[in-house]
Protein backbone atom coordinates (compact mmCIF):
# COMPACT_ATOMS: atom_id res chain seq x y z
CA UNK A 1 0.00 0.00 0.00
CA UNK A 2 1.36 3.59 -1.33
CA UNK A 3 1.47 6.19 1.83
CA UNK A 4 2.05 9.64 1.12
CA UNK A 5 5.88 10.63 3.16
CA UNK A 6 4.04 13.99 4.24
CA UNK A 7 1.75 11.40 6.39
CA UNK A 8 3.61 9.84 8.28
CA UNK A 9 1.19 8.11 10.82
CA UNK A 10 -1.46 5.93 9.26
CA UNK A 11 -4.88 6.72 9.43
CA UNK A 12 -4.36 10.38 7.99
CA UNK A 13 -4.16 12.48 5.15
CA UNK A 14 -6.90 12.44 2.07
CA UNK A 15 -9.88 9.56 1.67
CA UNK A 16 -12.02 9.76 -0.44
CA UNK A 17 -15.64 9.35 -0.34
CA UNK A 18 -16.38 7.92 -3.50
CA UNK A 19 -19.41 8.41 -5.46
CA UNK A 20 -21.86 5.50 -6.83
CA UNK A 21 -22.96 5.51 -10.64
CA UNK A 22 -26.35 3.63 -11.61
CA UNK A 23 -27.67 3.01 -14.81
CA UNK A 24 -30.75 4.72 -15.41
CA UNK A 25 -32.99 1.48 -14.39
CA UNK A 26 -31.30 1.96 -10.86
CA UNK A 27 -29.00 -0.74 -11.63
CA UNK A 28 -25.28 -0.04 -10.60
CA UNK A 29 -22.91 0.79 -12.68
CA UNK A 30 -20.05 -2.35 -11.81
CA UNK A 31 -17.73 -1.22 -14.45
CA UNK A 32 -18.11 2.60 -14.67
CA UNK A 33 -17.36 2.46 -10.58
CA UNK A 34 -14.46 0.65 -11.23
CA UNK A 35 -12.82 3.16 -13.89
CA UNK A 36 -14.08 6.14 -11.59
CA UNK A 37 -12.19 4.74 -8.26
CA UNK A 38 -9.36 3.98 -9.87
CA UNK A 39 -8.78 6.93 -11.50
CA UNK A 40 -9.41 8.33 -7.80
CA UNK A 41 -6.66 5.82 -6.47
CA UNK A 42 -4.19 7.19 -9.02
CA UNK A 43 -3.86 10.80 -7.37
CA UNK A 44 -1.05 11.56 -5.45
CA UNK A 45 -1.84 12.13 -2.03
CA UNK A 46 -5.11 9.89 -1.98
CA UNK A 47 -4.55 7.73 1.01
CA UNK A 48 -8.01 5.72 0.86
CA UNK A 49 -11.73 5.82 -0.60
CA UNK A 50 -14.64 5.40 1.16
CA UNK A 51 -17.81 3.76 -0.38
CA UNK A 52 -20.74 3.72 1.11
CA UNK A 53 -20.94 6.84 2.53
CA UNK A 54 -23.61 9.65 2.12
CA UNK A 55 -21.83 10.62 -0.96
CA UNK A 56 -22.42 6.98 -2.32
CA UNK A 57 -26.21 7.13 -1.80
CA UNK A 58 -25.70 4.21 1.03
CA UNK A 59 -29.05 4.80 1.95
CA UNK A 60 -30.41 3.74 -1.30
CA UNK A 61 -28.57 0.60 -1.45
CA UNK A 62 -29.83 -3.22 -0.23
CA UNK A 63 -27.38 -4.72 2.62
CA UNK A 64 -25.75 -6.86 -0.25
CA UNK A 65 -25.29 -4.34 -2.50
CA UNK A 66 -23.08 -2.07 -0.10
CA UNK A 67 -20.66 -5.05 0.04
CA UNK A 68 -20.74 -5.58 -3.69
CA UNK A 69 -19.31 -2.37 -3.90
CA UNK A 70 -17.35 -2.58 -1.25
CA UNK A 71 -15.38 -6.01 -3.28
CA UNK A 72 -15.67 -3.97 -6.75
CA UNK A 73 -13.72 -1.18 -5.18
CA UNK A 74 -11.45 -3.09 -3.21
CA UNK A 75 -11.11 -5.72 -6.59
CA UNK A 76 -10.01 -2.34 -8.64
CA UNK A 77 -7.88 -0.81 -6.51
CA UNK A 78 -5.94 -3.69 -4.63
CA UNK A 79 -3.61 -2.27 -1.90
CA UNK A 80 -2.82 1.22 -3.63
CA UNK A 81 -4.85 3.04 -0.85
CA UNK A 82 -6.88 1.91 1.74
CA UNK A 83 -10.70 0.80 1.15
CA UNK A 84 -12.71 1.67 4.25
CA UNK A 85 -17.05 1.23 3.71
CA UNK A 86 -19.69 2.89 5.07
CA UNK A 87 -21.95 1.29 7.87
CA UNK A 88 -25.55 2.36 8.67
CA UNK A 89 -27.27 -0.05 10.53
CA UNK A 90 -30.55 0.53 13.44
CA UNK A 91 -28.71 -1.88 16.05
CA UNK A 92 -25.23 -3.64 17.03
CA UNK A 93 -26.04 -7.44 15.82
CA UNK A 94 -27.01 -5.66 12.69
CA UNK A 95 -23.53 -3.32 12.61
CA UNK A 96 -21.67 -6.63 12.94
CA UNK A 97 -23.67 -8.66 10.37
CA UNK A 98 -22.05 -5.35 8.09
CA UNK A 99 -18.90 -5.12 9.35
CA UNK A 100 -18.34 -9.01 8.80
CA UNK A 101 -19.44 -8.48 5.27
CA UNK A 102 -17.13 -5.73 4.46
CA UNK A 103 -14.78 -7.43 6.17
CA UNK A 104 -15.10 -10.24 3.62
CA UNK A 105 -15.13 -7.94 0.77
CA UNK A 106 -11.99 -7.16 1.53
CA UNK A 107 -11.76 -3.53 3.62
CA UNK A 108 -9.16 -2.42 5.30
CA UNK A 109 -11.65 -0.72 7.49
CA UNK A 110 -15.11 0.46 8.21
CA UNK A 111 -16.77 3.81 8.95
CA UNK A 112 -19.18 3.36 11.07
CA UNK A 113 -22.24 5.74 11.33
CA UNK A 114 -24.60 5.82 14.52
CA UNK A 115 -27.73 4.51 14.49
CA UNK A 116 -30.38 6.78 12.65
CA UNK A 117 -33.19 6.30 14.75
CA UNK A 118 -30.89 8.80 17.40
CA UNK A 119 -31.17 11.41 15.34
CA UNK A 120 -34.77 11.36 16.49
CA UNK A 121 -34.70 9.75 20.06
CA UNK A 122 -31.56 10.43 21.23
CA UNK A 123 -29.42 7.70 23.72
CA UNK A 124 -27.54 8.28 26.71
CA UNK A 125 -23.64 7.64 26.62
CA UNK A 126 -23.52 4.22 27.80
CA UNK A 127 -25.09 3.50 24.47
CA UNK A 128 -23.20 5.21 22.45
CA UNK A 129 -20.04 4.15 23.17
CA UNK A 130 -21.13 0.52 23.75
CA UNK A 131 -22.54 0.21 20.14
CA UNK A 132 -18.60 0.73 19.36
CA UNK A 133 -17.47 -1.98 21.59
CA UNK A 134 -20.05 -4.15 20.17
CA UNK A 135 -18.96 -4.01 16.67
CA UNK A 136 -15.34 -3.78 17.80
CA UNK A 137 -15.43 -7.55 19.86
CA UNK A 138 -17.70 -9.33 17.14
CA UNK A 139 -15.10 -8.10 14.06
CA UNK A 140 -11.36 -7.94 13.62
CA UNK A 141 -11.30 -4.87 11.80
CA UNK A 142 -10.38 -0.89 11.76
CA UNK A 143 -12.92 1.49 12.82
CA UNK A 144 -13.43 4.98 11.79
CA UNK A 145 -15.90 6.90 13.86
CA UNK A 146 -18.32 9.09 12.19
CA UNK A 147 -18.87 12.17 14.32
CA UNK A 148 -22.43 13.80 13.46
CA UNK A 149 -23.26 17.26 13.77
CA UNK A 150 -23.77 18.93 17.58
CA UNK A 151 -27.04 20.08 16.92
CA UNK A 152 -28.30 16.63 16.26
CA UNK A 153 -29.19 14.02 18.72
CA UNK A 154 -26.80 11.39 17.46
CA UNK A 155 -23.88 13.61 18.12
CA UNK A 156 -21.18 12.35 20.59
CA UNK A 157 -19.72 14.37 23.38
CA UNK A 158 -16.41 14.97 23.92
CA UNK A 159 -16.66 12.28 26.83
CA UNK A 160 -18.14 9.98 24.69
CA UNK A 161 -15.25 10.27 22.12
CA UNK A 162 -12.57 10.15 24.48
CA UNK A 163 -14.06 6.82 25.91
CA UNK A 164 -14.10 5.08 21.98
CA UNK A 165 -10.96 6.35 21.70
CA UNK A 166 -10.00 3.48 23.93
CA UNK A 167 -11.38 0.94 21.93
CA UNK A 168 -8.19 -0.92 20.03
CA UNK A 169 -10.02 -1.20 16.89
CA UNK A 170 -10.54 2.59 16.79
CA UNK A 171 -7.86 4.61 14.91
CA UNK A 172 -9.66 7.35 13.72
CA UNK A 173 -12.44 10.05 13.87
CA UNK A 174 -14.34 11.56 10.97
CA UNK A 175 -15.20 14.71 13.09
CA UNK A 176 -18.41 15.93 11.73
CA UNK A 177 -19.00 18.38 14.51
CA UNK A 178 -19.49 21.00 12.78
CA UNK A 179 -19.28 23.60 15.34
CA UNK A 180 -16.66 25.87 15.39
CA UNK A 181 -16.30 26.88 19.04
CA UNK A 182 -15.91 22.96 19.80
CA UNK A 183 -13.31 22.33 16.85
CA UNK A 184 -9.82 22.78 18.44
CA UNK A 185 -10.54 22.27 22.05
CA UNK A 186 -12.18 18.63 21.05
CA UNK A 187 -9.19 17.77 18.86
CA UNK A 188 -6.68 19.04 21.59
CA UNK A 189 -8.21 16.99 24.22
CA UNK A 190 -8.29 13.79 21.82
CA UNK A 191 -4.92 13.71 20.93
CA UNK A 192 -4.00 14.10 24.26
CA UNK A 193 -5.65 11.21 25.28
CA UNK A 194 -4.86 9.32 22.31
CA UNK A 195 -2.44 10.28 19.97
CA UNK A 196 -2.69 7.54 17.40
CA UNK A 197 -5.95 8.36 16.87
CA UNK A 198 -6.14 10.78 13.91
CA UNK A 199 -8.97 13.18 13.58
CA UNK A 200 -9.94 14.21 10.13
CA UNK A 201 -11.74 16.54 8.91
CA UNK A 202 -15.70 16.17 7.02
CA UNK A 203 -16.59 19.84 6.79
CA UNK A 204 -16.58 20.33 2.97
CA UNK A 205 -18.20 23.62 3.43
CA UNK A 206 -15.43 24.69 5.40
CA UNK A 207 -12.47 22.51 4.98
CA UNK A 208 -9.77 25.19 5.38
CA UNK A 209 -10.97 26.47 8.98
CA UNK A 210 -10.87 23.17 10.08
CA UNK A 211 -7.81 21.78 8.97
CA UNK A 212 -5.84 24.97 10.54
CA UNK A 213 -7.75 24.74 13.76
CA UNK A 214 -5.86 21.21 14.53
CA UNK A 215 -6.49 18.15 12.18
CA UNK A 216 -4.73 15.11 11.02
CA UNK A 217 -6.79 14.77 7.17
CA UNK A 218 -10.13 15.11 5.61
CA UNK A 219 -12.26 12.66 5.05
CA UNK A 220 -14.50 14.24 2.59
CA UNK A 221 -17.10 13.84 -0.35
CA UNK A 222 -15.33 16.67 -2.66
CA UNK A 223 -12.38 14.87 -2.56
CA UNK A 224 -14.22 11.94 -4.71
CA UNK A 225 -15.23 15.26 -7.25
CA UNK A 226 -11.89 17.49 -7.25
CA UNK A 227 -9.74 15.04 -5.40
CA UNK A 228 -6.22 16.94 -6.86
CA UNK A 229 -7.43 20.67 -5.43
CA UNK A 230 -8.27 18.87 -1.90
CA UNK A 231 -5.26 17.45 -1.87
CA UNK A 232 -3.70 20.49 -2.25
CA UNK A 233 -5.33 22.52 0.12
CA UNK A 234 -4.77 19.33 2.87
CA UNK A 235 -0.99 19.46 2.14
CA UNK A 236 -0.79 23.39 2.05
CA UNK A 237 -2.57 24.06 5.32
CA UNK A 238 -1.01 20.72 7.71
CA UNK A 239 2.34 22.00 6.28
CA UNK A 240 1.39 25.55 7.50
CA UNK A 241 1.87 26.91 3.78
CA UNK A 242 -1.19 30.16 4.37
CA UNK A 243 -0.39 30.96 0.83
CA UNK A 244 -0.49 28.15 -0.52
CA UNK A 245 -3.35 26.62 1.21
CA UNK A 246 -5.43 30.16 0.13
CA UNK A 247 -4.75 29.86 -3.19
CA UNK A 248 -5.71 26.30 -3.26
CA UNK A 249 -9.45 27.16 -1.30
CA UNK A 250 -10.02 29.87 -4.25
CA UNK A 251 -9.61 27.28 -7.13
CA UNK A 252 -12.28 25.32 -4.78
CA UNK A 253 -14.35 27.85 -3.57
CA UNK A 254 -17.11 28.19 -6.87
CA UNK A 255 -16.86 24.32 -7.09
CA UNK A 256 -18.12 24.35 -3.33
CA UNK A 257 -21.03 26.75 -4.21
CA UNK A 258 -22.04 25.11 -7.16
CA UNK A 259 -22.25 21.48 -5.55
CA UNK A 260 -23.01 22.85 -1.69
CA UNK A 261 -25.12 26.10 -2.44
CA UNK A 262 -24.09 27.88 0.82
CA UNK A 263 -24.96 24.68 3.10
CA UNK A 264 -24.36 21.51 4.50
CA UNK A 265 -23.74 18.38 2.58
CA UNK A 266 -27.09 16.62 1.33
CA UNK A 267 -28.63 14.05 -0.65
CA UNK A 268 -29.10 17.01 -3.28
CA UNK A 269 -25.71 18.49 -2.76
CA UNK A 270 -24.10 14.94 -3.87
CA UNK A 271 -26.94 15.24 -6.77
CA UNK A 272 -25.52 17.84 -8.21
CA UNK A 273 -21.55 16.90 -7.48
CA UNK A 274 -22.39 13.70 -9.61
CA UNK A 275 -24.01 15.61 -12.33
CA UNK A 276 -21.18 18.29 -12.20
CA UNK A 277 -18.41 15.39 -12.75
CA UNK A 278 -20.88 13.62 -15.68
CA UNK A 279 -20.99 17.20 -17.19
CA UNK A 280 -17.09 17.09 -16.96
CA UNK A 281 -17.23 13.49 -18.89
CA UNK A 282 -15.22 12.34 -15.47
CA UNK A 283 -18.07 10.25 -14.51
CA UNK A 284 -20.57 7.57 -16.09
CA UNK A 285 -23.90 9.26 -15.85
CA UNK A 286 -26.17 11.43 -13.70
CA UNK A 287 -28.53 9.23 -12.29
CA UNK A 288 -29.91 8.05 -9.22
CA UNK A 289 -31.96 6.20 -6.91
CA UNK A 290 -35.35 6.75 -5.81
CA UNK A 291 -36.71 8.91 -3.75
CA UNK A 292 -34.81 11.23 -5.18
CA UNK A 293 -35.51 12.60 -8.45
CA UNK A 294 -33.31 13.55 -11.34
CA UNK A 295 -32.60 17.03 -11.50
CA UNK A 296 -34.77 19.42 -13.67
CA UNK A 297 -32.81 20.58 -17.06
CA UNK A 298 -32.68 23.95 -15.28
CA UNK A 299 -30.76 22.69 -12.43
CA UNK A 300 -28.65 21.12 -15.15
CA UNK A 301 -28.14 24.15 -17.37
CA UNK A 302 -27.34 26.11 -14.33
CA UNK A 303 -24.41 23.52 -12.78
CA UNK A 304 -23.11 23.41 -16.40
CA UNK A 305 -22.78 27.41 -17.01
CA UNK A 306 -21.78 27.66 -13.27
CA UNK A 307 -18.31 25.37 -14.06
CA UNK A 308 -17.78 26.76 -17.42
CA UNK A 309 -17.86 30.69 -15.71
CA UNK A 310 -15.64 28.99 -12.94
CA UNK A 311 -12.93 27.97 -15.74
CA UNK A 312 -13.83 23.94 -15.87
CA UNK A 313 -14.26 22.52 -19.45
CA UNK A 314 -17.54 20.49 -19.88
CA UNK A 315 -17.63 18.48 -22.49
CA UNK A 316 -21.91 17.58 -22.01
Amino acid sequence: MTHDPQFSAPWTGVYAATLCPFFEDEKIDEAGLQEYVRELADVSGIEGLVPNGHTGEIMSLLPRERARVTQLVKEAVGDKVKVVSGISAEGSLEAIEHAQQAKDAGADGILLMPPHHWLRFGRDMETAVGYFQDVAEAVDIKIVVHQYPAWTKAGYSLAEMLEMVKIPNVVSIKMGTRDMARWGYDYRELKKAAPHVSIISCHDEYLLATLLDGCDGALVGFAGFTPELIVNIVKAALNKDLEGSYRAQEKVRPLSQIVYRFGEPSSNAHHRMKCARWLMGKFPSPHVRRPLRPLPQSEIDRVRQELQDAGFETVR
